[in-house]
């Protein structure tokens, strides 16, 4: 118990405990209890009254129908290249899989943005192919079916990942003594592989079910002209137009999005139990099933995906921030830098959103790093009061991180909107908001790549520490800390990405001044100012890619599986 713990421990273990009530236990608690009671007595009437209204029912049905679809779609897709890039010999995987999962790491805002551009009337690549949409005809994507399609293109990396993942922790002994047997690679497949992933591939959905399920870039910027309303377009335009006055009719729809998407999360965990393959171990390389003459096919239909769904948009996007007026054809007479330059240099709203975001999404980088690394002690450590503490912000980690970030935003600001008590400052409409709302959100991902690390320590290494007189803080800080530092570093980055161009978090919580990337792009869209929207969507691109390339560079030096994309 407590009187067996050092004082360091103890203090941390109290700190992890306040971090967890404060920043979990409070917001998410509040939100339950404006949805989930009635009269401070639990109930699901709340619930059940907004989905009388007409527009709720019909958003929970589209934002349920996309998610499905786009789910369904990106597993599909994603099983397909993971198969193939992690059993067969194509070359240059590490550059491909980069390629593969660069549009997970580009913000959906940006992918819808590029996309529009991409295959509009406007198009300036389909205008120099001749073969755009005629002036004046609607737009392909302003539906049900381009959400759904964009929503596919911007999940099927994460199945990629989850199954490649999977792939190297198949013992090689199965597939090569099926091979040895005289199986060829399709029996291979059906008979041994894909039993052996089917829990993978739940979980490949489920996490591209539920990502769809919360994802507001690709929703706004496409469901709103094509009167396809999902429930997070639905709450965002709620609350935009009254303001905080109807903060409790939108926490309730709120709740019915984390609803689902927990929802979702335990019927995977339960189905994964069930169908759980107790044949895993450490990763190890990927085959090499010699494809002979269909290796060249396989690898076309590589760099045609990857044109189509990389390339094509992203200079359709570098195009149209290159002209003076959107809808003009690129060329000599056309052509100007003057979009990046009033971007970089003349309003002073998007530097603050480069550098807010530069400091939120670093901060929280660089604390989560840090937590991760005193969470994961406890954690796998042995002692039962430190594994609950860890265990507990654990699992507020993961929950936290399914449910979509426009729920945790509502949650922070029903806990946040009154000063703070006994100091009075209020942390409404501050950049702090956002800063606290991206712990909460990120933690999931900056924890799993240190929590995996500390599981290939020896836990010899606590006990020689011990014996030799080390307290707490020596052996976290001396022994522990440098062992799973890359780890936590991987973690940190990968972290920074995501929150420096998030919208679905920041969307309900800037204000004037308080400027992220993500808001200031769509909000250039949203007030028809494309050319710039395209042109600071072309800065977070280069700055996403050259991020990744320098995670992928630092991973030469890490564990294998720590840096995602390396094979």
């Amino acid at each position: 118990m407590l009187k067996d713990l050092s004082r360091g421990e103890a203090l941390s273990l109290a700190a992890l405990v306040l971090f967890f009530g404060v920043l979990f236990a409070m917001p998410l608690g509040l939100l339950a209890k404006v949805g989930l009671t009635d009269g401070g007595v639990p109930s699901l009437a709340p619930l059940l009254e907004a989905l009388q209204s007409g527009s709720v029912r019909r958003a929970a049905w589209q934002s349920f129908e996309s998610a499905a679809v786009s789910g369904l779609a990106a597993l599909v897709l994603g099983t397909g290249l993971a198969l193939v890039l992690g059993l067969t010999d194509v070359r240059l995987k590490g550059a491909v899989i980069f390629l593969l999962l660069l549009p997970m790491m580009i913000p959906p805002q940006v992918t819808a943005i590029a996309w529009i551009q991409a295959l509009g009337p406007g198009s300036p690549v389909l205008n120099w192919l001749g073969v755009a949409p005629p002036p004046g005809s609607p737009h392909p994507l302003y539906s049900a079916f381009g959400v759904m399609l964009l929503l596919t293109f911007q999940h099927t990396p994460l199945v990629i990942l989850v199954v490649l993942a999977a792939l190297r922790a198949i013992p090689r002994e199965m597939s090569e003594a099926a091979r040895i047997s005289g199986a060829g690679p399709v029996y291979l497949l059906r008979r041994i592989l894909l039993p052996l992933l089917a829990p993978t591939l739940l979980a490949g959905f489920m996490l591209a079910f539920v990502s769809a399920l919360g994802n507001f870039g690709i929703q706004s910027i496409l469901g709103i002209p094509a009167r396809y309303t999902t429930l997070p377009v639905l709450i965002w335009r709620r609350l935009s137009s009254f303001g905080p006055s109807v903060l409790t009719d939108v926490a309730v729809i709120s709740i019915l999005l984390a609803v689902v998407a927990v929802l979702a999360i335990v019927l995977q965990l339960a189905l994964q139990r069930r169908f759980r393959a107790r044949v895993i171990g450490p990763p190890q390389p990927p085959l090499r099933i010699v494809l002979g003459r269909w290796r060249s096919l396989a690898e076309a239909g590589l760099a045609v995906y990857i044109l189509a769904t990389l390339v094509l948009p992203l200079t359709a996007l570098l195009a149209t921030a290159l002209v003076r007026t959107y809808g003009l054809p690129l060329n000599a007479d056309t052509v100007t830098f003057d979009n990046f330059a009033e971007i970089l240099f003349r309003q002073p709203a998007t530097a603050r959103a480069f550098l807010n975001s530069s400091l939120t999404a670093g901060a929280a980088a660089v604390l989560l790093a840090g937590i991760s690394i005193l969470v994961g002690f406890f954690l796998t450590r042995p002692g039962a009061t430190g594994r609950r503490v860890g265990g507990l912000v654990s699992g507020g980690a993961d929950v936290s991180y399914a449910i979509p970030g426009l729920v945790i935003s509502i949650a922070f600001i029903l806990a946040f909107i009154r000063p703070l008590p006994l100091v009075g400052v209020s942390l409404y409409n501050t950049l702090g908001i956002i800063f606290l709302a991206y712990l909460t959100a990120f933690l999931s991902i900056g924890l799993k790549p240190v929590i995996a690390a500390y599981a290939q320590l020896d836990p010899s290494l606590d006990d020689a520490a011990r014996v030799s007189g080390a307290g707490f803080g020596l052996r976290l800080r001396r022994v522990f800390a440098p062992l799973v530092a890359p780890a936590a570093a991987s973690g940190a980055i990968l972290v920074f990405l995501t929150a420096y161009n998030e919208v679905t978090v920041s969307a309900l919580l800037w204000s004037t001044g308080n400027e992220t990337i993500g808001t200031s792009i769509f909000n250039y869209e949203d007030g028809g100012y494309t050319t710039l929207a395209a042109a600071m969507s072309c800065i977070t691109v280069v700055a996403t890619v050259a991020l990744m390339a320098g995670l992928d560079r630092a991973g030469r030096r890490l564990p294998p599986g720590v840096v995602p994309w390396r094979m």
